[in-house]
């Protein structure tokens, strides 16, 4: 699987959580370096989810930017499954 193909569907499952709002940061000369690749926010919190597939581990300049976000009281993570995303979003539903 592609990294691409499991941002698809973790957004297809994101579109599915009422009340939710996410997008899909796009990198590129517009975009800035090293933000997650979905941004989520859901019941007030700042999600952001980095997608990694296989072996692929986050850049050191995304673990810099995840750091980042939980010491700003956000969540960031890096995952590899729509279940991952799935579970941590139940958890935020029980806050």
């Amino acid at each position: 699987m592609k990294e691409s193909d499991l941002i698809r569907k973790i957004s297809e499952y994101l579109k599915t959580v009422p009340n939710l709002f996410f997008w899909k940061e796009h990198g590129g000369m517009y975009g800035t370096a090293g933000i997650p690749d979905l941004i989520v926010c859901y019941k007030g919190r700042f999600i952001a989810f980095e997608c990694k597939v296989g072996k692929n581990k986050p850049t050191v300049l995304q673990e810099m930017t995840i750091k980042q976000i939980i010491k700003a009281d956000g969540y960031a993570v890096a995952v590899r499954t729509v279940e991952e995303v799935r579970s941590i979003i139940t958890a935020f539903e029980k806050e």
